[in-house]
Protein backbone atom coordinates (compact mmCIF):
# COMPACT_ATOMS: atom_id res chain seq x y z
CA UNK A 1 0.00 0.00 0.00
CA UNK A 2 1.40 3.46 -0.87
CA UNK A 3 2.38 5.61 2.07
CA UNK A 4 -0.24 8.17 3.00
CA UNK A 5 0.78 10.03 6.10
CA UNK A 6 0.97 13.43 7.66
CA UNK A 7 3.70 14.63 9.97
CA UNK A 8 2.79 16.38 13.19
CA UNK A 9 5.57 18.69 14.37
CA UNK A 10 5.91 18.15 18.13
CA UNK A 11 9.39 19.73 18.23
CA UNK A 12 10.73 23.20 19.03
CA UNK A 13 9.20 24.17 22.39
CA UNK A 14 5.96 22.26 22.00
CA UNK A 15 4.51 20.04 24.72
CA UNK A 16 2.30 17.40 23.10
CA UNK A 17 -0.18 15.83 25.49
CA UNK A 18 -1.75 12.47 24.82
CA UNK A 19 -5.03 14.27 24.21
CA UNK A 20 -3.45 16.26 21.37
CA UNK A 21 -1.88 13.11 19.90
CA UNK A 22 -5.21 11.30 20.13
CA UNK A 23 -6.90 14.13 18.26
CA UNK A 24 -4.16 13.88 15.67
CA UNK A 25 -4.84 10.16 15.41
CA UNK A 26 -8.55 10.78 14.91
CA UNK A 27 -7.79 13.41 12.24
CA UNK A 28 -5.55 10.84 10.54
CA UNK A 29 -8.31 8.26 10.50
CA UNK A 30 -10.85 10.82 9.28
CA UNK A 31 -8.51 11.78 6.44
CA UNK A 32 -7.88 8.17 5.45
CA UNK A 33 -4.18 8.23 6.32
CA UNK A 34 -2.38 4.96 7.03
CA UNK A 35 0.44 6.57 9.03
CA UNK A 36 1.10 9.47 11.39
CA UNK A 37 4.58 10.95 11.57
CA UNK A 38 5.86 12.59 14.74
CA UNK A 39 8.58 15.14 14.02
CA UNK A 40 10.65 15.07 17.19
CA UNK A 41 13.94 17.00 17.13
CA UNK A 42 14.96 17.27 20.82
CA UNK A 43 11.39 17.06 22.17
CA UNK A 44 11.40 13.31 22.76
CA UNK A 45 12.81 11.60 25.85
CA UNK A 46 15.34 9.43 24.04
CA UNK A 47 16.71 6.72 26.34
CA UNK A 48 20.37 7.44 26.97
CA UNK A 49 20.16 11.16 26.14
CA UNK A 50 18.60 12.32 29.40
CA UNK A 51 20.54 15.59 29.42
CA UNK A 52 18.36 16.87 26.55
CA UNK A 53 14.95 15.99 28.05
CA UNK A 54 13.38 19.43 28.41
CA UNK A 55 10.26 19.92 30.51
CA UNK A 56 7.11 18.66 28.80
CA UNK A 57 8.86 16.64 26.09
CA UNK A 58 7.15 13.60 24.59
CA UNK A 59 7.66 10.40 26.58
CA UNK A 60 8.14 6.84 25.21
CA UNK A 61 5.17 5.67 27.29
CA UNK A 62 2.95 8.24 25.57
CA UNK A 63 4.08 6.98 22.17
CA UNK A 64 3.36 3.37 23.17
CA UNK A 65 -0.12 4.39 24.30
CA UNK A 66 -0.73 6.17 20.99
CA UNK A 67 0.33 3.06 19.07
CA UNK A 68 -2.01 0.90 21.15
CA UNK A 69 -4.94 3.30 20.72
CA UNK A 70 -4.55 3.57 16.93
CA UNK A 71 -3.49 0.14 15.61
CA UNK A 72 -4.51 1.11 12.07
CA UNK A 73 -1.81 3.80 11.95
CA UNK A 74 1.93 3.39 11.55
CA UNK A 75 3.39 5.92 14.02
CA UNK A 76 6.62 6.99 12.32
CA UNK A 77 9.44 8.78 14.18
CA UNK A 78 11.02 11.71 12.32
CA UNK A 79 14.48 12.27 13.80
CA UNK A 80 17.29 14.75 13.20
CA UNK A 81 20.89 13.61 12.98
CA UNK A 82 22.66 16.60 11.39
CA UNK A 83 20.60 19.76 10.78
CA UNK A 84 17.80 20.98 13.04
CA UNK A 85 19.69 19.79 16.13
CA UNK A 86 19.73 23.15 17.90
CA UNK A 87 17.89 21.75 20.92
CA UNK A 88 20.85 19.47 21.57
CA UNK A 89 23.60 21.87 20.50
CA UNK A 90 22.60 24.73 22.77
CA UNK A 91 22.69 22.57 25.89
CA UNK A 92 25.95 22.59 27.82
CA UNK A 93 26.53 18.92 27.03
CA UNK A 94 26.05 19.44 23.31
CA UNK A 95 27.53 22.85 22.60
CA UNK A 96 30.95 21.44 21.61
CA UNK A 97 29.26 19.32 18.89
CA UNK A 98 28.14 22.25 16.72
CA UNK A 99 29.45 22.77 13.18
CA UNK A 100 29.77 26.48 14.04
CA UNK A 101 29.81 27.70 17.67
CA UNK A 102 26.68 29.62 18.65
CA UNK A 103 25.51 29.76 15.05
CA UNK A 104 22.83 27.85 13.20
CA UNK A 105 21.42 24.44 13.98
CA UNK A 106 23.80 21.84 12.59
CA UNK A 107 25.97 19.28 14.34
CA UNK A 108 29.59 18.59 13.47
CA UNK A 109 29.82 14.99 12.30
CA UNK A 110 33.46 14.77 13.39
CA UNK A 111 33.14 16.21 16.89
CA UNK A 112 33.74 14.06 19.93
CA UNK A 113 30.58 12.33 21.05
CA UNK A 114 28.41 13.39 18.11
CA UNK A 115 28.30 10.02 16.38
CA UNK A 116 27.41 8.32 19.65
CA UNK A 117 24.67 10.91 20.22
CA UNK A 118 23.20 10.14 16.78
CA UNK A 119 23.43 6.39 17.37
CA UNK A 120 21.69 6.81 20.72
CA UNK A 121 18.90 8.81 19.08
CA UNK A 122 18.38 6.05 16.51
CA UNK A 123 18.46 3.34 19.19
CA UNK A 124 15.91 5.24 21.23
CA UNK A 125 13.59 5.54 18.25
CA UNK A 126 13.94 1.83 17.41
CA UNK A 127 13.09 0.94 21.00
CA UNK A 128 10.11 3.27 21.31
CA UNK A 129 8.47 3.06 17.87
CA UNK A 130 7.26 -0.04 16.05
CA UNK A 131 6.82 1.48 12.58
CA UNK A 132 8.49 0.00 9.52
CA UNK A 133 10.08 3.35 8.66
CA UNK A 134 12.47 5.36 10.83
CA UNK A 135 13.02 8.80 9.32
CA UNK A 136 16.55 10.09 9.98
CA UNK A 137 16.02 13.71 8.93
CA UNK A 138 18.92 15.05 6.87
CA UNK A 139 17.36 18.24 5.51
CA UNK A 140 18.73 21.77 5.34
CA UNK A 141 22.32 20.84 6.22
CA UNK A 142 23.79 23.91 4.54
CA UNK A 143 26.48 24.40 7.21
CA UNK A 144 28.10 21.11 6.24
CA UNK A 145 31.85 21.48 5.73
CA UNK A 146 32.36 24.74 7.62
CA UNK A 147 34.09 23.29 10.69
CA UNK A 148 37.86 22.75 10.33
CA UNK A 149 37.32 19.09 11.27
CA UNK A 150 34.90 18.72 8.36
CA UNK A 151 37.34 20.37 5.99
CA UNK A 152 40.07 17.93 7.03
CA UNK A 153 37.76 14.93 6.74
CA UNK A 154 36.85 15.86 3.17
CA UNK A 155 40.39 16.57 1.96
CA UNK A 156 40.70 13.22 0.21
CA UNK A 157 37.20 13.21 -1.25
CA UNK A 158 36.76 13.32 -5.00
CA UNK A 159 34.09 15.56 -6.49
CA UNK A 160 31.57 17.31 -4.26
CA UNK A 161 33.02 17.46 -0.73
CA UNK A 162 29.65 18.22 0.85
CA UNK A 163 28.11 15.24 -0.91
CA UNK A 164 30.90 13.02 0.39
CA UNK A 165 30.51 14.29 3.95
CA UNK A 166 26.75 13.87 3.82
CA UNK A 167 26.96 10.31 2.55
CA UNK A 168 29.66 9.35 5.04
CA UNK A 169 27.54 10.70 7.86
CA UNK A 170 24.19 9.13 7.03
CA UNK A 171 25.20 5.77 5.56
CA UNK A 172 25.99 4.19 8.99
CA UNK A 173 22.67 5.28 10.49
CA UNK A 174 20.77 3.95 7.49
CA UNK A 175 22.60 0.65 8.03
CA UNK A 176 21.77 0.77 11.75
CA UNK A 177 18.07 0.96 10.87
CA UNK A 178 18.35 -1.76 8.23
CA UNK A 179 20.15 -4.04 10.69
CA UNK A 180 17.15 -3.71 13.02
CA UNK A 181 14.84 -4.95 10.23
CA UNK A 182 13.40 -1.50 9.59
CA UNK A 183 13.55 0.91 6.67
CA UNK A 184 15.47 4.21 6.83
CA UNK A 185 14.15 7.44 5.32
CA UNK A 186 15.67 10.84 4.59
CA UNK A 187 14.48 14.21 3.39
CA UNK A 188 15.57 14.60 -0.23
CA UNK A 189 16.66 18.24 -0.50
CA UNK A 190 20.36 17.67 0.21
CA UNK A 191 20.57 14.76 -2.23
CA UNK A 192 18.86 16.88 -4.88
CA UNK A 193 21.41 19.64 -4.22
CA UNK A 194 24.37 17.23 -3.94
CA UNK A 195 23.51 14.18 -6.09
CA UNK A 196 26.83 12.46 -5.47
CA UNK A 197 25.69 11.85 -1.89
CA UNK A 198 23.25 9.26 -3.25
CA UNK A 199 26.15 6.90 -4.01
CA UNK A 200 26.68 6.22 -0.29
CA UNK A 201 23.01 5.94 0.73
CA UNK A 202 21.45 2.42 0.68
CA UNK A 203 18.85 2.20 -2.07
CA UNK A 204 16.33 0.77 0.41
CA UNK A 205 16.19 4.29 1.92
CA UNK A 206 12.88 6.04 1.33
CA UNK A 207 13.35 9.65 0.22
CA UNK A 208 10.85 12.39 1.12
CA UNK A 209 10.74 15.08 -1.56
CA UNK A 210 9.30 18.23 0.03
CA UNK A 211 8.17 20.90 -2.41
CA UNK A 212 6.10 23.61 -0.76
CA UNK A 213 5.82 26.22 -3.51
CA UNK A 214 5.88 24.11 -6.68
CA UNK A 215 5.10 20.60 -7.82
CA UNK A 216 7.45 17.64 -7.40
CA UNK A 217 7.31 15.86 -10.76
CA UNK A 218 10.77 16.91 -11.95
CA UNK A 219 12.55 16.43 -8.60
CA UNK A 220 10.90 13.12 -7.81
CA UNK A 221 11.80 11.72 -11.22
CA UNK A 222 15.42 12.69 -10.61
CA UNK A 223 15.41 10.82 -7.30
CA UNK A 224 13.73 7.80 -8.87
CA UNK A 225 16.38 7.78 -11.58
CA UNK A 226 18.96 7.46 -8.80
CA UNK A 227 17.26 4.22 -7.75
CA UNK A 228 15.17 5.40 -4.77
CA UNK A 229 11.51 5.15 -3.91
CA UNK A 230 10.10 8.59 -3.18
CA UNK A 231 7.33 10.04 -1.03
CA UNK A 232 6.07 13.45 -2.25
CA UNK A 233 5.47 16.10 0.41
CA UNK A 234 3.29 19.23 0.27
CA UNK A 235 2.61 21.41 3.32
CA UNK A 236 -0.02 23.48 5.08
CA UNK A 237 1.41 26.99 5.10
CA UNK A 238 0.94 27.87 8.77
CA UNK A 239 4.55 28.53 9.80
CA UNK A 240 4.74 31.46 7.36
CA UNK A 241 1.37 33.07 8.12
CA UNK A 242 -0.35 34.99 10.87
CA UNK A 243 -2.62 31.94 10.91
CA UNK A 244 -2.55 29.92 7.66
CA UNK A 245 -2.38 30.62 3.93
CA UNK A 246 -5.29 28.44 2.81
CA UNK A 247 -5.23 29.39 -0.88
CA UNK A 248 -1.53 28.55 -1.29
CA UNK A 249 -1.84 25.42 0.86
CA UNK A 250 -4.70 24.08 -1.23
CA UNK A 251 -2.81 24.71 -4.47
CA UNK A 252 0.32 23.01 -3.13
CA UNK A 253 -1.53 19.92 -1.89
CA UNK A 254 -3.43 19.47 -5.14
CA UNK A 255 -0.36 20.01 -7.34
CA UNK A 256 1.84 17.59 -5.41
CA UNK A 257 -0.92 14.98 -5.25
CA UNK A 258 -1.33 15.13 -9.03
CA UNK A 259 2.43 14.90 -9.54
CA UNK A 260 2.75 11.93 -7.17
CA UNK A 261 0.15 10.00 -9.16
CA UNK A 262 1.79 10.94 -12.45
CA UNK A 263 5.28 9.72 -11.44
CA UNK A 264 4.15 6.66 -9.50
CA UNK A 265 5.52 7.87 -6.17
CA UNK A 266 5.69 5.55 -3.17
CA UNK A 267 3.23 7.78 -1.36
CA UNK A 268 2.39 11.23 -0.05
CA UNK A 269 3.25 12.98 3.19
CA UNK A 270 1.56 16.17 4.34
CA UNK A 271 3.78 18.29 6.57
CA UNK A 272 2.56 20.67 9.26
CA UNK A 273 5.17 22.81 10.97
CA UNK A 274 5.23 24.65 14.27
CA UNK A 275 2.72 25.29 16.98
CA UNK A 276 5.16 27.68 18.60
CA UNK A 277 4.72 31.44 18.29
CA UNK A 278 0.99 31.04 18.88
CA UNK A 279 0.31 28.41 16.26
CA UNK A 280 -2.63 26.17 17.13
CA UNK A 281 -2.98 22.63 15.78
CA UNK A 282 -6.64 22.44 16.78
CA UNK A 283 -7.36 25.00 14.05
CA UNK A 284 -5.57 23.08 11.27
CA UNK A 285 -6.97 19.57 11.78
CA UNK A 286 -9.78 20.21 9.24
CA UNK A 287 -7.11 21.11 6.66
CA UNK A 288 -5.25 17.90 7.47
CA UNK A 289 -8.37 15.78 6.96
CA UNK A 290 -9.13 17.61 3.71
CA UNK A 291 -5.61 16.96 2.41
CA UNK A 292 -6.09 13.25 3.05
CA UNK A 293 -9.15 13.27 0.82
CA UNK A 294 -7.29 15.19 -1.88
CA UNK A 295 -4.44 12.69 -1.75
CA UNK A 296 -7.03 10.13 -2.91
CA UNK A 297 -8.66 12.48 -5.42
CA UNK A 298 -6.69 15.59 -6.45
CA UNK A 299 -9.76 16.92 -8.29
CA UNK A 300 -11.97 16.71 -5.18
CA UNK A 301 -14.88 19.14 -5.49
CA UNK A 302 -14.33 20.65 -2.06
CA UNK A 303 -12.09 23.54 -1.07
CA UNK A 304 -9.89 23.65 1.99
CA UNK A 305 -12.08 26.47 3.33
CA UNK A 306 -15.20 24.34 2.94
CA UNK A 307 -13.55 21.59 4.99
CA UNK A 308 -14.08 23.77 8.07
CA UNK A 309 -17.86 23.23 8.01
CA UNK A 310 -19.49 25.55 10.55
CA UNK A 311 -16.16 27.37 10.81
CA UNK A 312 -15.83 27.99 7.07
CA UNK A 313 -16.63 31.69 7.35
CA UNK A 314 -13.92 32.05 10.01
CA UNK A 315 -11.43 30.09 7.91
CA UNK A 316 -12.17 32.25 4.87
CA UNK A 317 -11.57 35.46 6.81
CA UNK A 318 -8.39 34.26 8.57
CA UNK A 319 -6.90 32.11 5.82
CA UNK A 320 -7.84 34.05 2.69
CA UNK A 321 -9.14 37.59 3.31
CA UNK A 322 -6.60 38.50 6.03
CA UNK A 323 -3.74 37.53 3.77
CA UNK A 324 -5.13 39.83 1.08
CA UNK A 325 -4.53 42.80 3.40
CA UNK A 326 -1.05 42.83 1.92
CA UNK A 327 2.35 43.58 3.39
CA UNK A 328 3.02 41.62 6.52
CA UNK A 329 0.08 39.29 5.84
CA UNK A 330 1.04 38.37 2.27
CA UNK A 331 2.34 34.96 1.29
CA UNK A 332 6.13 34.91 0.97
CA UNK A 333 7.16 31.46 2.21
CA UNK A 334 9.20 32.78 5.14
CA UNK A 335 8.48 32.31 8.82
CA UNK A 336 5.93 34.92 9.89
CA UNK A 337 7.58 38.29 10.47
CA UNK A 338 4.64 39.33 12.61
CA UNK A 339 5.25 36.48 15.04
CA UNK A 340 9.03 36.75 15.03
CA UNK A 341 9.31 40.49 15.45
CA UNK A 342 6.69 40.69 18.18
CA UNK A 343 7.98 37.78 20.27
CA UNK A 344 11.02 35.87 19.05
CA UNK A 345 13.82 38.44 19.14
CA UNK A 346 13.38 39.79 22.65
CA UNK A 347 12.20 43.23 21.55
CA UNK A 348 8.50 43.57 20.69
CA UNK A 349 9.11 47.11 19.43
CA UNK A 350 10.73 45.54 16.35
CA UNK A 351 7.23 44.90 15.02
CA UNK A 352 6.43 48.60 15.28
CA UNK A 353 9.81 49.61 13.90
CA UNK A 354 9.49 47.53 10.74
CA UNK A 355 5.74 47.52 10.10
CA UNK A 356 4.23 50.67 11.61
CA UNK A 357 3.40 52.20 8.23
CA UNK A 358 1.23 49.29 7.13
CA UNK A 359 -0.22 48.26 10.50
CA UNK A 360 -1.07 51.85 11.43
CA UNK A 361 -2.34 52.54 7.93
CA UNK A 362 -4.91 51.17 5.55
CA UNK A 363 -3.61 47.55 5.51
CA UNK A 364 -3.88 47.46 9.30
CA UNK A 365 -7.39 48.89 9.19
CA UNK A 366 -8.47 46.28 6.65
CA UNK A 367 -6.91 43.57 8.80
CA UNK A 368 -8.77 44.75 11.91
CA UNK A 369 -12.05 44.73 9.99
CA UNK A 370 -11.32 41.18 8.85
CA UNK A 371 -10.48 40.13 12.40
CA UNK A 372 -13.75 41.56 13.66
CA UNK A 373 -15.68 39.46 11.14
CA UNK A 374 -13.58 36.43 12.05
CA UNK A 375 -14.33 36.96 15.72
CA UNK A 376 -18.05 36.89 15.02
CA UNK A 377 -17.68 33.76 12.88
CA UNK A 378 -15.40 31.78 15.22
CA UNK A 379 -16.84 28.38 16.06
CA UNK A 380 -14.68 27.53 19.10
CA UNK A 381 -12.17 28.97 21.60
CA UNK A 382 -9.16 27.87 19.52
CA UNK A 383 -10.35 29.96 16.59
CA UNK A 384 -11.05 32.91 18.88
CA UNK A 385 -7.54 32.62 20.29
CA UNK A 386 -5.98 32.95 16.85
CA UNK A 387 -8.01 36.11 16.22
CA UNK A 388 -6.98 37.54 19.59
CA UNK A 389 -3.29 37.01 18.94
CA UNK A 390 -3.27 38.72 15.54
CA UNK A 391 -5.40 41.58 16.81
CA UNK A 392 -3.04 42.07 19.77
CA UNK A 393 -0.08 42.41 17.39
CA UNK A 394 -1.82 45.18 15.44
CA UNK A 395 -2.97 46.93 18.61
CA UNK A 396 0.56 46.80 20.02
CA UNK A 397 1.90 48.53 16.91
CA UNK A 398 -0.77 51.21 16.91
CA UNK A 399 -0.43 51.99 20.62
CA UNK A 400 3.35 52.17 20.25
CA UNK A 401 2.93 54.68 17.41
CA UNK A 402 0.77 56.86 19.70
CA UNK A 403 3.39 56.59 22.45
CA UNK A 404 6.19 57.54 20.08
CA UNK A 405 4.34 60.62 18.83
CA UNK A 406 3.76 61.78 22.41
CA UNK A 407 7.44 61.16 23.17
CA UNK A 408 8.55 63.27 20.21
CA UNK A 409 6.24 66.05 21.35
CA UNK A 410 7.79 66.01 24.82
CA UNK A 411 4.63 64.67 26.46
CA UNK A 412 6.34 62.16 28.75
CA UNK A 413 3.38 61.19 30.89
CA UNK A 414 1.08 60.74 27.88
CA UNK A 415 3.72 58.50 26.33
CA UNK A 416 3.98 56.48 29.53
CA UNK A 417 0.19 56.21 29.79
CA UNK A 418 0.03 54.70 26.30
CA UNK A 419 2.87 52.27 26.92
CA UNK A 420 1.34 51.19 30.24
CA UNK A 421 -1.66 49.71 28.43
CA UNK A 422 0.68 47.28 26.67
CA UNK A 423 1.45 45.52 29.94
CA UNK A 424 -2.09 44.15 30.06
CA UNK A 425 -1.87 43.17 26.39
CA UNK A 426 1.06 40.86 27.13
CA UNK A 427 -0.63 39.53 30.29
CA UNK A 428 -3.56 38.49 28.12
CA UNK A 429 -1.28 36.91 25.53
CA UNK A 430 0.57 34.98 28.24
CA UNK A 431 -2.75 33.58 29.46
CA UNK A 432 -3.62 32.59 25.90
CA UNK A 433 -0.22 30.89 25.51
CA UNK A 434 -0.80 28.88 28.70
CA UNK A 435 -4.17 27.76 27.36
CA UNK A 436 -2.61 26.77 24.03
CA UNK A 437 0.06 24.75 25.80
CA UNK A 438 -2.54 22.87 27.83
CA UNK A 439 -5.14 22.36 25.11
CA UNK A 440 -3.22 22.19 21.85
CA UNK A 441 0.36 21.23 22.66
CA UNK A 442 1.50 24.80 22.21
CA UNK A 443 4.76 26.39 23.26
CA UNK A 444 5.73 26.81 26.89
CA UNK A 445 8.33 29.30 25.66
CA UNK A 446 5.54 31.52 24.31
CA UNK A 447 4.42 32.15 27.88
CA UNK A 448 7.92 33.28 28.84
CA UNK A 449 8.22 35.37 25.67
CA UNK A 450 5.12 37.30 26.71
CA UNK A 451 6.50 37.78 30.22
CA UNK A 452 9.78 39.06 28.75
CA UNK A 453 7.93 41.38 26.35
CA UNK A 454 5.95 42.89 29.21
CA UNK A 455 9.17 43.34 31.19
CA UNK A 456 10.76 45.15 28.25
CA UNK A 457 7.76 47.48 27.94
CA UNK A 458 8.18 48.30 31.62
CA UNK A 459 11.87 49.00 30.99
CA UNK A 460 10.90 51.34 28.16
CA UNK A 461 8.53 53.18 30.51
CA UNK A 462 11.33 53.70 33.02
CA UNK A 463 13.62 54.99 30.27
CA UNK A 464 11.02 57.44 28.99
CA UNK A 465 10.58 58.83 32.49
CA UNK A 466 14.34 59.02 33.06
CA UNK A 467 15.43 60.49 29.72
CA UNK A 468 12.31 61.78 27.94
CA UNK A 469 12.91 65.41 28.90
CA UNK A 470 16.48 65.61 27.52
CA UNK A 471 18.05 64.72 30.86
CA UNK A 472 21.06 63.39 28.92
CA UNK A 473 21.41 66.69 27.04
CA UNK A 474 19.91 65.06 23.94
CA UNK A 475 16.73 63.14 23.23
CA UNK A 476 17.41 59.53 22.19
CA UNK A 477 15.33 58.40 19.22
CA UNK A 478 12.35 56.34 20.35
CA UNK A 479 13.70 53.38 18.34
CA UNK A 480 16.94 53.64 20.33
CA UNK A 481 15.29 54.12 23.70
CA UNK A 482 13.13 51.00 23.25
CA UNK A 483 16.01 48.79 22.10
CA UNK A 484 17.38 46.34 24.70
CA UNK A 485 20.93 47.53 23.90
CA UNK A 486 20.30 51.19 24.76
CA UNK A 487 22.96 52.70 27.05
CA UNK A 488 22.68 56.23 28.43
CA UNK A 489 25.29 58.68 27.07
CA UNK A 490 26.06 56.43 24.07
CA UNK A 491 24.60 59.07 21.80
CA UNK A 492 26.27 57.60 18.71
CA UNK A 493 24.90 54.11 19.42
CA UNK A 494 28.12 52.24 18.86
CA UNK A 495 26.25 48.96 19.27
CA UNK A 496 24.68 49.82 15.89
CA UNK A 497 27.77 51.22 14.19
CA UNK A 498 30.13 48.41 15.24
CA UNK A 499 28.10 45.46 14.03
CA UNK A 500 31.29 43.59 13.12
CA UNK A 501 31.67 42.68 16.79
CA UNK A 502 28.60 40.48 16.64
CA UNK A 503 30.56 37.93 14.62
Amino acid sequence: MPWKLWTLDVAREQSPSFDLLARAGIASQNGGYNALGLYLEHRFAYPGVEWAHGEGCLQPATVRRLIEEFPSLEVVPFLNLLGHMEGFLYCEEGQAMAEEPMRGMQGNMGSEGFQELCSSIVRGALESFAAEVVHLGGDEAGQLGRHPDSVRRAEGAKGDAKAWLYGQHFAPYCQQVLAAGRRPALWADMILEHPEAADAIPKQTLLFDWQYRTGCEETTRRLQDMGFEVVCCPTIHAYDAAWTHLTESEANVRTVARDAARVGAAGLCLTTWEAGLFGNYATVFPSVEWAGRVFDDPELDESMVEAYGDGSAWAHEMGVVLNQSGGLFSFDGHRSRLKCRLLLFGNPFLLWRHHRAELCGEPGTRALQTLERAKEAAANPAQLGVVSFVRAAIEFTRVTEVARNEYRAGNTEQCVAALATLRRLFDDLAALARHNALESGGSLADVERCVAAKRHVETAILRVRAYGQRELGYLPAFEVLTDPRFVPHDQGCWWIVNRWGLD
